[in-house]
């Protein structure tokens, strides 16, 4: 839609633009848009504490309870309560591998719909767009779906069983794309869009009251000239009660640091890869390839090159059997590709020279290439080194942890240390509303500080902003839906609070609507 046709909304001030049309923005859209989930009738659930809480109102809706009650003992694999508490109500006991039914009822109440706005730089599946095709998403596939629309449903729709129990990203961006036609959310996506800034905006004495003001780019086609549209970047200005950041992480790759990292043969994504291998530039004739990184990108990166049985320099700053490496955390049976990954660091390790580890030393000894008669030919690990320094001559520089130091001859360098978020349109880039302010904002070690029961941007310039997703360290969409649920949760109860009246008699109202009205009834 055009950003700019605002018809839809009523009032020059909208409720809410969330920034994002990832999964988390989609799973918010969603729950904005008046599905709301109930407790079923006759429903149980495994874990009794909770059984429980759920039957002490099961009138309410999940969003009209109290939130942080109902987390209260709740044990899972994310940090976020309400995440927890959520994936629970959704895939009750999946991390044991059951199929237990879901204790939750979905009803579609236009009367509960806040009107809002998505903006996207692409179609709504956000980052999964961009991903490679062919390779499998880390979580199985139940875990990528959004409520309402089951994946493996849509899945044998499509005609294909969903191999070992998971699709590929290309697969997962289809669904997301499918799920906002699905469930009738176009109309609150704006695509093309590019943020340039977001601020606090004050009220008037026209009684104006104080607002955020979103402001940026959007592309679309403009006039024709040559017998084609030209695409023109038309400028908006929106102004909004609430605003959620839900960009995710994947903007700017990490970089080292190191001297060199600028030159022209050191690539920073998979997709530069890719694009070599399409160029016909990689082959088992070249020089290595060395991927510096123990994550899942890395880890696709070598499965990329020893498929094409290109040499491959592995180079990691932790030991293999660090229970922190993402390798020691993936069932085998599951995730097949990356156990032969992590084998292949363990069994064929670079070994040093004898000579003494000195600052200036460079071991050029044999064991420095990949080995050709080993179980993996062509690939050579070297765990707990880092990179000095990348030289014109496409020679690499790596130090052990002890000091010793190896020069490696290489065709083309992959740096996949992960990715920040580009947060420009903030006020320094975000980094005062990170749990650490003088640090740049980053899943992991530096997200942006939110109440965990509402998700409301601690240190925001005012009320009414929010972040979720990758942005507050939840990098599995199984555990972003609870960032969703929570600020759907809090505005539900700041619309009542602005009504004057209690959950109790709300719900009454609304009841007694439902039983007057044919409601959609989804279950699951």
């Amino acid at each position: 839609m055009d950003v700019q046709d605002k018809d839809i909304f009523s009032g020059d001030i909208l409720p809410v633009v969330i920034i994002g049309n990832g999964p988390s923005g989609i799973c918010l859209s969603y729950l904005l848009s008046g599905y709301t989930p109930y407790l079923s009738p006759d429903a149980s659930h495994p874990n009794p504490l909770l059984h429980s809480k759920l039957h002490e109102q099961p009138h309410l809706s999940l969003l009209d309870q109290d939130l942080e009650y109902l987390c209260e003992g709740l044990e899972g694999r994310s940090s976020n309560p309400v995440a927890v508490l959520f994936d629970s109500l959704l895939l009750p006991n999946s991390d044991f591998g059951l199929d237990y039914s879901s204790p939750l009822a979905w009803q579609y109440e236009p009367a509960r719909a806040v009107p809002h706005l998505v903006l996207g730089k692409g179609p709504p599946g956000g980052a999964w767009h961009a991903m490679e095709g062919s390779m499998l998403t880390l979580s199985l596939a139940n875990w990528m779906e959004l409520p309402g629309l089951k994946l493996k449903d849509w899945m044998r729709d499509k005609r294909r069983n969903v191999r070992n129990d998971r699709a590929t990203p290309a697969e997962i961006a289809s669904y997301y794309q499918h799920y906002v036609s699905q469930m009738a959310l176009e109309q609150n996506f704006a695509c093309g869009i590019t943020v340039t800034s977001v601020t606090r905006q004050p009220g008037n004495q026209e009684g104006s009251p104080p607002c955020w003001r979103v402001m940026g780019l959007q592309r679309r086609e403009g006039e024709e000239l040559g017998g084609s549209r030209v695409l023109e970047e038309v400028p908006f200005s929106l102004l909004a009660h609430n605003v959620v950041l839900a960009t995710g992480t994947h903007d700017i790759p990490a970089q080292l640091g190191v001297e060199g990292e600028a030159l022209p043969f050191v690539c920073h994504s998979f997709w530069e890869l890719e694009a070599a291998i399409a160029r016909g530039e990689l082959d088992q004739s070249s020089d290595p390839v060395v991927v510096v990184g123990a994550g899942l990108t890395a880890a696709d990166a070598v499965l990329a090159a020893h498929h094409l049985n290109t040499p491959v320099y592995h180079v990691f700053r932790r030991s293999v059997t660090d229970p922190g490496l993402i390798f020691n955390q993936l069932p085998k049976l599951l995730y097949p590709e990356y156990h032969k990954v992590h084998q292949m660091m363990t069994q064929q390790q670079h070994q040093p020279g004898p000579s003494p580890p000195t600052p200036n030393h460079h071991s050029t000894s044999s064991s420095s290439s990949p080995s050709s008669s080993s179980s993996y030919p062509g690939y050579l690990s070297f765990p707990r080194h880092t990179v000095v320094a990348f030289r014109p001559d496409r020679k690499c520089i790596l130090e052990s942890d002890s000091g010793q130091r190896t020069v490696v001859q290489v065709s083309k360098a992959l740096v996949l240390i992960g990715a920040h978020p580009n947060l420009s349109f903030l006020p320094h880039n975000g980094r005062p509303l990170g749990i650490y302010p003088d640090e740049p904002i980053t899943c992991r070690r530096n997200p942006i500080d939110v109440d965990p029961f509402t998700n409301r941007v601690v240190a925001a310039d005012g009320p009414g902003m929010y972040a979720m997703g990758p942005l507050v360290g939840e990098n599995f969409v199984r555990f972003l839906k609870g960032g969703a649920l929570a600020i759907a949760t809090d505005l539900a109860k700041r619309r009542r609070e602005e009504e004057g009246a209690p959950a109790d008699r709300v719900m009454d109202r609304w009841v007694d609507r439902r039983t007057e009205t044919d409601c959609c009834v989804l279950e699951g």
